[in-house]
């Protein structure tokens, strides 16, 4: 992996906050924990925003030859609520 050395300025008092909740933390291990959330989440909102863009071309109540997708999640609700899981 390759690596660069980041020096910034933070806020102490969040600093304070995020090595309460990782005592024995580096502070490395707390800023790269900090970028991959920073990461994780704006995939995950590149996904749904993915998911939202294809439900306006294709809305959850619109059937298709299969069906809709509508009728068929509240075909599976309505089945996994009487099975003893």
């Amino acid at each position: 992996m390759n690596r660069v050395k980041v020096s910034t300025t933070v806020d102490a008092d969040l600093l304070a906050r995020a090595r309460s909740a990782r005592p024995g933390a580096t502070t490395a291990e707390l800023i790269h924990d900090a970028l991959s959330a920073l990461v994780a989440r704006h995939k995950a909102a590149t996904i749904d925003a993915a998911y939202a863009s294809a439900y306006e071309v294709a809305p959850l109540n619109e059937p298709d030859e299969w069906g809709s997708l509508e009728e068929f999640r509240a075909a599976v609700g309505s089945s996994s609520r009487g099975a003893n899981c």
